[in-house]
């Protein structure tokens, strides 16, 4: 599961997420997913979600299922 599939990404799951101002420096931030901002099933980039945090960025990685 590498986040680019939304039916792989819920509520509540523990993710690694990149901000559109880190793209160029590839930091990634983790967090709770607290909302799916994303209405497509599928996104080459990954999915955008909204974090527990307020942080809204697109899933890089899904650290815990």
């Amino acid at each position: 599961m590498n986040g680019r599939n939304r039916s792989d990404i819920v509520i509540g799951l523990k993710v690694s997420v990149i901000q559109k101002a880190d793209q160029r420096s590839g930091k990634r931030t983790d967090g709770v997913v607290a909302a799916i901002l994303t209405n497509s099933s599928f996104h080459p980039h990954g999915i955008k979600v909204r974090l527990a945090d307020g942080t809204v960025g697109r899933v890089t990685s899904i650290t815990e299922s």
